[in-house]
């Protein structure tokens, strides 16, 4: 199984907790749209949600304010 390293996805310095979150919060929308939807996932939320990053297709964006 071939993952996505983090460096892979992070870019411009970007924190790796911030990269965590905002895969978790996508992770807990693909679950919640599942649910919704009453449909089986085929692979983990978490795996999916990393591969989107991955691919460019979600992206996160830092508040410089927080980072101190």
């Amino acid at each position: 199984m071939l993952r996505p390293a983090v460096c892979q996805i992070l870019k411009n310095n970007e924190s790796t907790y911030s990269l965590v979150i905002a895969v978790a919060k996508r992770a807990r929308e693909i679950t919640d749209d599942a649910f919704e939807k009453k449909t089986v996932l085929d692979e983990k939320p978490v795996k999916t949600a990393v591969d989107e990053f991955a691919a460019n297709e979600y992206k996160f964006v830092e508040d410089p304010a927080v980072r101190g």
